[in-house]
């Protein structure tokens, strides 16, 4: 019998906004897979939700949340500048982690993030400043790069997902690997390009990165 998962719409305070989200638990759930969206994405990005739904057919809960508020994202389409500011993304994901380790429904779950492209650098910055709440990063497809001296910082076991066929970031996730102190790997999908379009593709990241948490965040006992 399937495990029922409850699924609600949340709107979580930070500093000088509210972000809105999508908050989904498997009973049973001991981990919490925050979603930190790329460049010009959002909670609805298909790809996202896709591996979202295969982590909680995994026993993982599952958060999808905007990183910037209406306002702010439509001055980026036109400017584009904010879905580069690491800082500010990375600020705000430590805000919606500590509400996470506050809030009745979550605080006993284990956090782990998946970051996609520039919200990758974000997961990555955030989990060097909450090393006690965040157990493992998972990057699709990102640019850990962009996260600059947080990289030796971060003690969470790391995953950096890439197409083969995305040559440009594969190489700059190679190097931002021997930058990791943490129990790190670099994963390359062969064949695939940046948004993991390929048949199976997706799926493969899916697999892995479910495989990734299930041994970092949530192991098995005993």
């Amino acid at each position: 019998m399937p495990v029922a998962t409850t699924s609600q719409n949340v709107n979580i305070p930070v500093l000088d906004a509210e972000l809105p989200g999508v908050l989904e638990i498997p009973g049973g759930a001991k981990g919490l897979v925050v979603f930190v969206h790329g460049s010009g994405s959002s909670r609805m990005s298909p790809r996202n939700m896709a591996v979202a739904s295969l982590l909680r057919d995994g026993g993982l809960g599952t958060l999808l949340f905007d990183l910037l508020t209406l306002d702010e994202e439509a001055i980026d389409r036109s400017s584009g500048h904010l879905r580069f500011d690491t800082g500010l993304l990375a600020g705000r994901l430590v805000e919606v982690t500590d509400w996470l380790s506050k809030d009745d429904r979550t605080h006993d779950c284990c956090i782990g993030y998946f970051g996609a492209s520039t919200g990758a650098a974000a997961a990555l910055m955030a989990a060097a400043q909450r090393p006690r709440q965040v157990g493992a990063v998972v990057s699709r497809g990102g640019r850990p790069d962009l996260a600059g001296e947080a990289l030796p910082a971060v003690e969470a076991p790391t995953l950096l997902i890439v197409g083969g066929a995305d040559p440009l970031v594969l190489e700059l996730n190679r190097v931002a690997l021997t930058q990791l102190e943490a129990p790190s790997q670099l994963e390359v999908v062969p064949g695939a390009t940046h948004l993991f379009e390929e048949p199976g593709a997706l799926e493969h990241v899916a697999r892995v990165a479910l495989d990734w948490f299930q041994r970092y965040l949530v192991p098995p006992e005993g």
